[in-house]
């Protein structure tokens, strides 16, 4: 159990270009702050800029609309360009209504329009795409991390994948981990007992989602802060993946 929490914003990141090193730019930011990567520290990073250097970006003057995308955007006052683009991303759409798109994503993600967003993007044409692989993201961001610190053994390190999204039954949006590398996504309570000496069974806490969310309050959406450090949580080492997040589709009550 952690006792206490450092929350750092990490600036000076600026303009991300596809096939910009994310690493590279995130280890001379960490220098720019005076800040030296510890064992134990975890990183999360904003999907915005990730996908940015992966190069996920869309210009939707390429974009021939569907006679359905065309259909849905004129109800709904949407502009039917990026609907398509919605519903290429789009392994199925599970909701569909008063122009508000909840797709499930072909990574099993279930969100807002599939992940598609047109903010914090230069220019009103382009629209920017999750990531092919969250977990790779985060693998590879963290590898070139390790490789960057130059110490004899890899530094124990984990960085998440953010993204924010809407809940069902609550109003506002909470970032999300949707990538994972060096740390288990949760943390398995069940066979502990608590202080009553009742033993848990179902009690599965989603760690990466919660340092995600806890990462955002430094990080806000107009600050252009796209990465976080967050120092002191003892968190599982391990390879990681968000997919045991998602819920399986046998126990999924709303499906």
């Amino acid at each position: 159990m952690s006792t206490e929490l450092r929350i750092i914003p990490i600036t000076g990141i600026g303009e991300i270009d596809p096939g910009v090193d994310l690493g590279v730019l995130i280890y001379k930011a960490l220098q720019q702050q005076q800040l030296t990567l510890e064992a134990g520290d975890v990183l999360v990073v904003t999907q915005k800029i990730v996908s940015k250097a992966e190069g996920r970006l869309v210009n939707l003057e390429t974009i021939e609309p569907s006679e359905f995308a065309k259909a849905f955007a004129e109800r709904n006052e949407k502009d039917a360009r990026h609907v398509e683009v919605v519903l290429r991303e789009s392994k199925r759409i599970a909701r569909m209504d008063r122009g508000v798109m909840i797709s499930e994503t072909y990574h099993g993600f279930i969100c807002a329009n599939a992940g598609v967003d047109e903010s914090n993007v230069e220019g009103g044409e382009f629209l920017t795409l999750l990531p092919v692989d969250s977990d790779v993201s985060a693998r590879q961001i963290r590898s070139r991390l390790q490789e960057l610190q130059g110490v004899e053994q890899p530094l124990d390190v984990a960085v998440i994948v953010s993204d924010t999204w809407g809940r069902a039954w609550r109003n506002g949006q909470v970032n999300m981990a949707i990538g994972v590398a060096g740390m288990e996504a949760m943390a398995d309570y069940r066979g502990q007992h608590d202080a009553y000496g009742y033993e848990m069974r179902a009690s599965m806490i989603a760690v990466a989602d919660e340092l995600a969310s806890a990462a955002e309050l430094v990080m806000g959406k107009v600050d252009r802060v796209p990465v976080a450090l967050i120092r002191g949580y003892h968190y599982i080492p391990a390879t990681g993946t968000v997919h045991t997040l998602t819920r399986d589709s046998a126990t999924d009550m709303f499906r």
